[in-house]
């Protein structure tokens, strides 16, 4: 980099930003984290830390951190309308739900943060309005009225970015994929257990409850929704799209309905992907959802955004210019986001069955899936470890080693 101390600004902090934030005051960058909420974004679901970004926890010195915040989750149940198990797949078997670094969304936060706060200076309650791009600098205008310059400034807001619109227009798009999903936390109930438990209803329904470590439950309600229907869908009326999907839908769902009907804060979005042509330009760039969501069903939202976080920083470290560093950043990030976002054929479509025979065939397919002889052929073929923390292809998780030049 060109100046000493480079000044990067940083929007958002949630898991992205603070990651970023993290390796950047580690080599001796001078960071700013933006964050348009009043405090940390706290609650949300169960995710999991997997893949390369397991190795970038531990090299973060918080894997242990993430382990003992563990939800208590011991697997998943595929269960009927009767309340019923279909199939099993336990946290330390083949194809499970549950990871060994399971972690309510707010929590992880909440570690990012408290491992950062000290060495950064962290911004609530403002959010970047302008930015105006010159030969040397970044002159960034809040919309609180504060203006500041900055040698970069880096997206890592989310997938609804205002940040990224900013930087790069209408380049980068949703690609919306036909799913709707709803996340709140309810009372625990007595049906509750430390196992979490899957049900798939007809009409294109499927119903979810995780355990926490709060002495709550997290749901989750996911539907198909046509492209046309979800356009419609904003604040006013998802507890009436919620209420009409849960409606009939058998198991827990009157239950869920009522924790609908009185909740004040429900989370209702399309599931998609976020396909962008690029994720730098002159001085801007963009990182975890802003930049490459690649949709929850895929497992890996957490994983992209600790994995490019740590790839962008080390890419940066590394360069004699900001240019170079984010070329190659891209260069050795694609291939392994391409490879995330490239969905099974059908899905997210084949497990929302409409009709009761498919529910009946799926929750076969997947009594099969959890039978011990197919459960033994997948844990023999599958990856160690080691292959587990690699990016696509075997290619190993750069290692950068920089003195901070503090």
């Amino acid at each position: 980099m060109v100046t000493p101390h480079p000044k990067v600004l940083i929007s958002g902090a949630s898991i992205a930003g603070p990651t970023l934030a993290y390796w950047l005051q580690k080599y001796g960058f001078d960071v700013t984290v933006v964050e348009r909420a009043l405090t940390l974004r706290l609650g949300g679901q169960s995710i999991d830390v997997n893949g390369p970004a397991r190795k970038v926890a531990r090299l973060m010195g918080i894997e242990e951190q993430i382990r003992a915040a563990n939800t208590g989750e011991m697997g998943t149940h595929w269960v009927d309308k009767n309340n019923q198990i279909k199939a099993s797949f336990p946290k330390d078997g083949a194809n499970s739900l549950t990871q060994e670094l399971e972690i309510v969304r707010g929590d992880l936060v909440q570690i990012l943060y408290d491992l950062t706060k000290e060495n950064m200076t962290y911004h609530f309650d403002d959010q970047i309005q302008e930015l105006s791009e010159e030969a040397n600098q970044v002159h960034v205008t809040f919309a609180s009225g504060r203006q500041e310059s900055y040698d970069l400034v880096v997206a890592a807001d989310g997938i609804r970015s205002s940040t990224r619109k900013l930087m790069f227009g209408d380049e980068p798009v949703f690609k919306y994929l036909g799913l709707c999903t709803a996340y709140l936390t309810i009372a625990k109930a007595e049906t509750d257990t430390q196992w979490a438990r899957w049900y798939t209803a007809d009409d294109s329904r499927m119903l979810l409850l995780r355990p926490d470590r709060e002495g709550t439950t997290r749901a989750s309600i996911n539907f198909l929704l046509s492209e046309e229907e979800y356009r419609k869908v904003n604040k006013q009326n998802k507890k009436e799209i919620l209420l009409a999907r849960l409606e009939g839908a058998g198991w827990e769902a009157e239950r869920l309905a009522r924790e609908v009907e009185k909740s004040d804060d429900i989370y209702l979005d399309g599931v998609g992907q976020i396909k962008a042509p690029c994720w730098a330009k002159g001085r801007f760039a963009m990182i975890g959802d802003a930049a490459y969501c690649p949709a929850p069903i895929s497992g890996k939202g957490t994983t992209l955004a600790f994995t490019g976080a740590y790839l962008l920083a080390g890419e940066l470290a590394t360069h004699d210019t900001y240019e170079e560093a984010f070329a190659s950043y891209e260069r050795i990030m694609r291939p392994y986001v391409e490879s995330v976002q490239k969905l099974p054929p059908g899905v997210p479509r084949l497990a929302y069955p409409k009709t009761a025979l498919g529910v009946s065939i799926v929750n076969a397919v997947v009594g099969i899936m959890a039978s011990e002889p197919v459960q033994k052929i997948a844990s023999v073929l599958g990856s160690s470890e080691e292959e587990k923390e690699e990016l696509q292809d075997g290619t190993p998780l750069p290692e950068y080693h920089v003195e901070n030049k503090r």
